[in-house]
């Protein structure tokens, strides 16, 4: 059964998003914050204090709680190693929702977040056990942008930019309203109101996940910190008191075989036609084709790394490897160019830390090695795939010709 605590059981601002459940022979106090909110640190510090828990879960990841607690994080993150293995883009994506989110706090006063960080400090302080409870925050965003079709990816990450690189203008009541509100929630469900799709991965799969590890927490008492916007359907998930198999909810997504078979098929046909080239229309029309091919594919992604002031020899590799990796679903010339840029001009550690301030600020994407690493990556792919379509389209006319 769920009950919501009244003030006169917690006297303090945002009472009324804590709620109490008793599941069988176990208390759980949820309670609901907004993670911009001062008014939610109180609230956090006030429940723990006075309820004494066996243990307090915290809807955190230990990536996350990284990036909450500890500056040094940044040192250990190996951003070559994101490259090689295909996340740039997700971590570009997070660094924009980071962005968004720090704003708002700005204007309130308060580091997002911090709520979470109040919990595990004052949990810590009365020698209570703490549990991450949050799925890893790149299986989150990799399981969503996987449920998407090609096009909504595209009107996605319109979205997501837009929002970042707006600045909120809020008045007082605004202001008062996200202070009780979980800001990144609702973010989350506008998206997913946008993005049918996302609404499964976003917010139905973590209230599952969150529900479940809190469940499979320590002690017959246990408080649970968690977005407001999470209640609801962690209260369902756990008063049913069944048992949530995880390891799906945890994998990352296969690629689907339609695409691999799609990914192949490209370079495939353009050999083929270069071979069709050559036999209707002689060796040398084919190496006529095939150096075009070349030129049409290097020249436009070497201007795409030139134009993010990349390092001399980060345009030469772009330059090389572009006719080939075209020819190849297994590395784009884009991975190959940040790769070779974040190893030559590897980011300093405070880019890192401002990173969320100097996204939106459009001069920084040059003068900030880590932000060139993702304008070297954006531009290689872009101005990469415009050759890359040139290139396809002159061979087809060479052999209807």
């Amino acid at each position: 059964m769920k009950d919501r605590i009244e003030p006169s059981d917690a006297d303090t601002p945002g009472s009324s998003d804590v709620y109490r459940l008793q599941v069988g022979d176990r208390e759980l106090i949820l309670v609901g914050t907004a993670h911009v909110s001062s008014e939610s640190v109180d609230l956090v510090r006030h429940v723990i204090e006075t309820e004494k828990p066996d243990c307090v879960c915290v809807e955190l990841d230990s990536q996350r709680y990284a990036a909450l607690t500890q500056e040094s994080h940044w040192e250990a993150l190996d951003l070559r190693g994101i490259i090689r293995s295909k996340q740039l883009a997700t971590l570009l994506i997070n660094i924009l929702l980071m962005s968004f989110q720090r704003r708002i706090g700005g204007k309130l006063g308060v580091i997002p977040g911090s709520e979470l960080v109040e919990a595990i400090k004052a949990s810590e302080e009365y020698g209570i056990p703490v549990a991450l409870c949050d799925r890893n925050i790149r299986v989150t965003l990799r399981r969503a942008w996987h449920a998407l079709t090609w096009h909504r990816k595209l009107l996605l990450l319109a979205s997501v930019v837009r929002s970042a690189f707006e600045t909120p203008e809020l008045d007082e009541a605004e202001l008062r309203r996200i202070r009780q509100r979980d800001v990144m929630t609702e973010l989350m469900a506008e998206l997913a109101a946008e993005f049918p799709a996302l609404k499964r991965v976003l917010i139905d799969e973590r209230d599952a996940y969150l529900a479940q590890r809190i469940r499979e927490s320590a002690g017959r008492k246990v408080v649970a910190v968690v977005g407001a916007g999470h209640v609801a359907g962690m209260s369902d998930a756990l008063e049913a008191a069944t048992d949530i198999a995880l390891d799906g909810m945890e994998e990352m997504p296969l690629v689907s075989p339609a695409w691999k078979i799609l990914g192949w098929s490209i370079p495939v046909v353009i050999v083929a036609l270069l071979i069709a080239i050559g036999v209707t229309k002689g060796f040398a029309a084919a190496g006529d084709s095939m150096r075009f091919w070349v030129l049409v594919n290097s020249i436009p992604t070497a201007v795409g790394a030139t134009l993010a002031i990349a390092h001399p020899l980060t345009i030469l590799a772009a330059f090389v490897v572009a006719p080939f990796t075209s020819l190849t679903p297994l590395v784009g010339v884009s991975y190959v160019a940040a790769f070779t840029q974040a190893w030559l001009c590897p980011p300093r550690v405070h880019e890192f830390q401002s990173v969320s301030d100097d996204i939106v600020i459009f001069s920084r994407w040059w003068s900030s090695r880590l932000l060139r690493v993702f304008l070297v990556f954006i531009l290689t792919a872009v101005f990469g795939a415009i050759g890359t379509w040139i290139g396809g389209l002159e061979i087809v006319s060479k052999l209807v010709a």
